[in-house]
C-alpha cells in the first residue's frame, strides 16, 4: 500500500513517516482495502494538526486531530479513523433502518392498533390459602 504524506509548514522527518506508516499497517489488520491514503500534517499557532483521509469500497473516511505533541495528534487521528472503520464494518450487520416499526406498519406486518388483553380472574388470598398443602 502506497501512502501519500504531505506537510504544510513542517518537514516530515523519517520518524514521522515510519510512526504514520505503522499506524496505517495496523489499520490493515481490520481486513478493510484502504484505498489511497492520504495523511496531512500542518503546523499551526496552537500546535500540529493532523488529518487523514481514507477511500474504502462504497465511501471515504476522513479525521484530524489537533494537539501540542505531533505523536500524540498521531496517535488521537488513528484512533478516530479506527473507530469509524468498525462502524464501516459492522454496518451491514445493523438492521435498524430495515426492521424498524414504521416499515411493518407499512408492510401490514403489524398494525398500529392497542391490542385488548383478555381479563383474568383473581382469586382471594384466604381461597388460595385453603387449596395449598402445606408440608408438615
Amino acid at each position: 500500500m502506497r501512502i501519500e504524506i504531505t506537510s504544510k509548514q513542517i518537514t516530515i522527518t523519517d520518524t514521522m513517516r515510519t510512526k504514520v506508516e505503522e499506524r496505517f499497517q495496523k489499520l490493515e489488520k481490520l481486513q478493510v482495502p484502504l484505498i489511497n491514503p492520504h495523511c496531512i500534517i500542518t503546523k499551526e499557532p496552537k500546535g500540529v494538526k493532523v488529518e487523514a483521509t481514507i477511500n474504502v469500497p462504497n465511501g471515504q473516511i476522513f479525521a484530524h486531530a489537533e494537539n501540542d505533541d505531533l505523536y500524540k495528534a498521531i496517535g488521537q487521528l488513528f484512533q478516530k479513523i479506527e473507530r469509524q472503520l468498525t462502524k464501516y464494518i459492522h454496518k451491514s450487520e445493523a438492521a435498524r433502518a430495515k426492521n424498524n416499526g414504521k416499515d411493518m406498519c407499512r408492510n401490514g406486518d403489524i398494525s398500529g392498533e392497542a391490542i385488548e388483553e383478555p381479563e383474568i380472574e383473581i382469586e382471594s388470598d384466604a381461597e388460595i390459602k385453603l387449596n395449598k398443602e402445606f408440608a408438615a
